[in-house]
């Protein structure tokens, strides 16, 4: 674990030192979570997922749904009357 001192601009930015960023393989628009409490502030980097990425997390969700449709009996064509039926409620 790197440690370095870093001071804060009058804008409040703070650089983060290039051997932690080269570490944590961030380069320009990468993502961080900022959480502070009293003294201490940490930055957590945020993995944003690809186009691909999501594109097949979507379709693995989808696969899943058609099989627990497939198990309960219900068909694409059921799917509107479910909604109007949960709009009514």
């Amino acid at each position: 674990m790197s440690v370095e001192t870093v001071k804060m601009s009058s804008k409040g930015q703070v650089v983060i030192p290039q051997d932690i960023r080269e570490g944590l393989h961030a380069g320009e628009g990468t993502v961080f979570a900022v959480v502070g409490s009293r003294d201490t502030v940490v930055l957590k980097k945020i993995k944003t997922p690809s186009r691909d990425d999501l594109i097949r997390e979507l379709g693995v969700i989808a696969r899943r749904g058609k099989k627990r449709l497939q198990a309960k009996g219900i068909d694409e064509s059921d799917i509107p009357e479910i909604v109007e039926k949960c709009r009514r409620k």
